[in-house]
Parts: C-alpha cells; sequence; structure tokens
C-alpha cells in the first residue's frame, strides 16, 4: 500500500512528500518508469539522466560503488576534471568506497592527476567502457521494478468496478471513497411492479425479439428482429450516447434477427445469438466484436449463457442440441443431444456441475457438464407434452430452479425433480403462460400469458398479489433489474415497456 502511494506521490511530482514517506516508513518505491530506457541510459552513458533516475531508489552499497566509479572515469576520459573530482570526494558511495576499497580510490585519484588517459590501463583483463557499462546495466535492472502507470487510480477503479458488479453502486451514484461506500439507499425491499415509468418505442419492422439487464445494473440491451444490438439508458429510456460506438451510430449488428443475448459475469462482454445459427461476443463499452461462432449451431440460437469464469459459452437452439463452445478456440468444446424438440433455454447450475435445459418436447433435462451425459429428465407439470418455455434457478436456494411451460400453472421443482411449489393464474383458457422471470433475492415470480396480463406470484405465500394488463399485442420476453425493483416487458406491437412500483 505504502509502495502505491510513493508511486502516487512520484507520478504526480510531489517529491518532497515521497522522500519524507520513503524515510519514515522505510519502505523504498525502488521503480523506474521504463526499464528499457533505463538501461539504455546506462549503455549509453546519459549519466546526468541516470543518476536522476536513482535519487530515489534505494540501492545496494556495491551496485552504487561501480556506478560511480564509472562514471568518474568517463568524466576523466572526456577531460571533465573539475566534475570528476567533486564526485570522487563529495558522494557518499565514493567516500564509502574509500574506506572499503582504498587501492581502487588512490587509482581514480591518481588518473586525476595525469595529462593523459589510457583505456587499456584502465580497462584490464579483457573488460571495456562497454563491458562495465553492461555489467552495471545488469545489476542495477536486477534491483528496480517497472510498475503500470497509476497503479493506485487503477486498483479504485477496480474496486469501484467490483462494487457496481455487486449492485453497491447503481447507475449514477458517486462513491465516498472514505468510507468505502456510496450514498445510497439500503437494499429496496422487493416489490410488484404496478406502473409504467418508461416506454421504448421501436420500428414495426424492428421490434424486440430478446431483452437484458447486465449483471451490474448500468446497461439495458435489446436485440431486434432486424439484427439491431442497442443499449439504453433505462432510468430516461433513450439509447446511450456515452458510448462512442453508439454516438456515431456504429451498432453492434447481426445478419439475421436476434434470438437471445447474456452478459458475462462481470458485465463486460455481450452475447449474442441469431436465427441463422450464429454467435457473436461484443466489448461492451467499445462494441468490438470479440469473438464469431459463424456455426455455433445449423439452426437458430435461443438461448446463451456464460460459464462463471467467462471462458466458455452455454448455448441452445432449434436444432436440438445444448452446446458448450470456448471462447478462446471458438471450438465446440461439449455436445449435449436429447431432446426430441427445440431447446429453448439451458443454464448452468449454481456450482457449474450441471446444465437444466428446457425443451418444446415438453421436458426438463438434467445434464453433467463433465460426461455430456444426460442425468434426468423430467416431463412438464401438466401432463403430455407441454412445451417448456423456460428455466430459472431460485437465488436463493440454487438447488430449486422455476419451470415456466405452456400452461396456466408455474412450478418450482428441485434437482431430483419433485414439484416443490406450484402457482396458477386461475384461468382455465388463454391464460397459458409465455415467459417468467424471478426477482433478484427470489422473493417474487413474474410471469406474463397470453392474455397480455402479468402475474405476480409472492413466492413465499404462493399468492397471485397483483396482475397487470401490459401489452396489447403478444408478449415476447420479460427482464429483471439486478437491483432495482424494475422490469422490461417487450412485444409485437413494438414497444418495450419499463414497469416500477
Amino acid at each position: 500500500v505504502v509502495r502505491l502511494i510513493e508511486q502516487f506521490l512520484k507520478e504526480n511530482n510531489l517529491k518532497r512528500t515521497l522522500s519524507v514517506l520513503q524515510e519514515e516508513s522505510s519502505v523504498c518505491l525502488n521503480t523506474v518508469d521504463s526499464l528499457d530506457k533505463f538501461t539504455l541510459d546506462i549503455l549509453a552513458g546519459h549519466w546526468d539522466i541516470v543518476l536522476e533516475a536513482i535519487q530515489p531508489l534505494k540501492l545496494p552499497d556495491q551496485c552504487l560503488i561501480e556506478l560511480f566509479e564509472q562514471i568518474v572515469l568517463e568524466l576523466i576520459e572526456l577531460r571533465e576534471l573539475g566534475a570528476a573530482r567533486t564526485l570522487l570526494r563529495q558522494t557518499e558511495p565514493m567516500k564509502l568506497m574509500k574506506q572499503l576499497f582504498p587501492d581502487r580510490f588512490v587509482n581514480l585519484e591518481n588518473l586525476l592527476t595525469r595529462s593523459y588517459f589510457d583505456p587499456r590501463e584502465v580497462y584490464t583483463g579483457g573488460s571495456s567502457k562497454e563491458k562495465r557499462r553492461q555489467a552495471i546495466a545488469d545489476a542495477l535492472s536486477n534491483e528496480v521494478t517497472v510498475v503500470p502507470p497509476s497503479r493506485l487510480l487503477a486498483l479504485l477503479t477496480q474496486a469501484l468496478k467490483w462494487q457496481q458488479y455487486q449492485g453497491l453502486l447503481p447507475p449514477g451514484t458517486v462513491i465516498d471513497v472514505f468510507r468505502g461506500k456510496a450514498a445510497v439507499k439500503e437494499l429496496e425491499e422487493e416489490k410488484y411492479p404496478t406502473q409504467m415509468s418508461k416506454v421504448i418505442k421501436f420500428g414495426q419492422k424492428s421490434h424486440v425479439e430478446c431483452a437484458t439487464f447486465s449483471p451490474d445494473g448500468q446497461f439495458l440491451v435489446t436485440g431486434s428482429v432486424d439484427g439491431f444490438i442497442e443499449v439504453w439508458n433505462f432510468q430516461t429510456g433513450k439509447i446511450r450516447k456515452d458510448l462512442k460506438y453508439q454516438a456515431s451510430e456504429n451498432f453492434m449488428l447481426m445478419e439475421d434477427a436476434l434470438l437471445c443475448l447474456a452478459f458475462s459475469t462481470d458485465s463486460e462482454m455481450l452475447a449474442t445469438g441469431s436465427q441463422d445459427g450464429k454467435v457473436k461476443v461484443w466489448k461492451i463499452q467499445t462494441g468490438q466484436c470479440l469473438r464469431r461462432l459463424e456455426k455455433a449451431h445449423s439452426k437458430g440460437v435461443t438461448s446463451l449463457a456464460f460459464s462463471r469464469d467467462s471462458s466458455q459459452l452455454l448455448t441452445g437452439s432449434f436444432d436440438q442440441l445444448i452446446r458448450i463452445h470456448g471462447l478462446k478456440s471458438g471450438k465446440i468444446l461439449k455436445e449435449f443431444k436429447g431432446h426430441a424438440s427445440f431447446v429453448n433455454c439451458a443454464i448452468f447450475s449454481a456450482d457449474s456441475h450441471y446444465i437444466v435445459s428446457a425443451s418444446s418436447d415438453g421436458s426438463v433435462k438434467i445434464w453433467s457438464v463433465k460426461t455430456s451425459e444426460c442425468i434426468n429428465t423430467f416431463k412438464s407439470i401438466g401432463g403430455g407434452d407441454i412445451p417448456v418455455n423456460s428455466v430459472h434457478l431460485m437465488p436463493k436456494n440454487t438447488d430449486h430452479f422455476v419451470v415456466c411451460n405452456k400452461s396456466s400453472t408455474l412450478v418450482i421443482m428441485n434437482i431430483q425433480g419433485h414439484v416443490v411449489k406450484s402457482f396458477t393464474s386461475g384461468k382455465r383458457e388463454g391464460g397459458d403462460l409465455l415467459c417468467c422471470v424471478v426477482s433478484p433475492r427470489g422473493e417474487w415470480i413474474y410471469c406474463v400469458g397470453e392474455d397480455k396480463v402479468l402475474y405476480c406470484f409472492n413466492i413465499f405465500s404462493g399468492k397471485l398479489e397483483r396482475t397487470l394488463t401490459v401489452h396489447e399485442k403478444d408478449v415476447i420476453g420479460i427482464t429483471h433489474h439486478p437491483h432495482n425493483n424494475l422490469i422490461a416487458t417487450y412485444g409485437e406491437d413494438a414497444l418495450l415497456k419499463l414497469w416500477k412500483p
């Protein structure tokens, strides 16, 4: 920590403070801006620059004696006798040399009195000026390190990013570095939505097919039927112009209709899957495409999820397959076969040992990531082959997951396939559920049905607490902000609506 502060002082030219801190803490910075430049200056004999660079460093006496001896020799060779004499008689390393190596000191005194300089006499035993400089450069290089610039500020920035990711730093808030937290309200109590806060309108031919919030709560991203991927300010309902690529209208783009989106856990990368079986991975801050998986699947990609370390990507598809792709290699690492119809959703278990998948064949399957084998198959609730739309891990109890199928009943199951709880819209007809989302702390399940109604189920009581008509045409999907009571719904009416309590 002290060295980080010392580096900050050095970079900001606060030399006196740096000197006092080094003296009082007995911790020395011993860094140079560039090791290559430092070495080159020694090899080129730029001694004025070298002396300035080593001034704040704590170096072994032996290294300093060798360095100063060489500088004195070279000054004598250049006939800069006044400077050589001053260096020899008035610097600490040379005074130490006089005590420890009197013969060498006397030799330098003798060279000063001569009217000529003979390198052969000075550099004996196969030595030379160049070799001596090289030896000094090697010795000094071992004593110093190079630290990336602005290390203290970089670490503070990383810490703030982590706070953001943890949800301790909502968008637009300012961190109080001393208190270590932002001036924000304590965690909001989870409440169901009652009113619309914003609406984003899309063209009739560019309605939203998928949308998600980033895990750090900073971004709302939509993927449209025309291939456009857009990042929104969900507080204003406007496109994010602070992202340079969007300000200059260079949007992230797929060649075909978007079907799914997923963020990496650190919110740095966004994966997008399209109708033509392709996947792209983007850097959200720059809009740069980092990886293309041209043949992720032979048909549309319906589901995406990053592994916890963001090195792999889990995909599900209309081609009935589930795959894991390596992001570095771009290769298919694992394939999971067994569903008899579209795979609508595939997610990692909390420990990443299993995959839970939902399919239009009416089943939920549990797969081993290690062996790629199907460990368990559960036919969805309500009998028959009712398509399963999605599965969602429960935040508090990750052995439980929500199963949303095309019926008016929603269930929570455990990994063994037992139904732990069930919820129903209460409708015999027209109340089949299309999509659902679990609130961040797992207190509510929000579903939208074919009737365009949002159903708000309280997980603890099992009751349907609220219903709300959200769209006039069919609803396509729903997503929840990771920290706030904010829900986004989108439908075939080409609108994305944001809802709040």
